[in-house]
């Protein structure tokens, strides 16, 4: 399975359910590396989305506690990491991809194997952290792009791998 994050300097990823930057270039990136996949978010993170509607032209699994939400065809809600681990099952681990919040993220962590971060070169106010892989001796970062600017923000596309 694969994480797919963007964040700062601190591994902040976002304030008050937003993200901490939009950058046209990351979006095409995360639009492209997940469109026909599989995506797992939580629903606090569904809700930020545009109209707190699922990612088109992808398989949403939402994790939820909320009983009974409004399911829509092109979502799957699983109420616990147990349950949706089970209906990943289903899916190449390839075809995975883990994309948010924060405690999605945590949980997911050891069940991954690669991840695609987008590192801003920047320190933003944030309340949600991803784990930062670069204290993480599990982990290492095997691929990093040419420094990448939009406006006043200098970011880089890189991928840890599992060790």
């Amino acid at each position: 399975m694969n994480l797919i994050a963007c964040v700062d300097s601190n591994w902040g990823i976002g304030y008050n359910n937003q993200l901490l930057v939009r950058i046209p270039s990351d979006q095409k990136f995360f639009r492209q590396t997940t469109t026909g996949k599989v995506i797992v978010l939580g629903r606090k993170t569904l809700d930020s989305f545009p109209g707190g509607k699922p990612l088109k032209d992808r398989t949403n699994i939402v994790i939820t506690t909320m009983k009974n939400p409004e399911q829509r065809a092109d979502e799957i809600y699983a109420d616990s990491i147990e349950k949706c681990l089970e209906i990943l099952k289903e899916y190449k681990d390839e075809d995975i991809y883990i994309c948010g919040g924060a405690s999605i993220y945590k949980q997911f962590l050891p069940y991954c194997d690669t991840a695609y971060i987008t590192k801003v070169e920047r320190e933003f106010s944030a309340d949600s952290f991803f784990p930062d892989l670069d204290k993480d001796d599990e982990w290492e970062m095997t691929e990093e792009s040419e420094e990448q600017t939009y406006f006043d923000n200098t970011f880089y596309f890189t991928t840890y791998r599992r060790k």
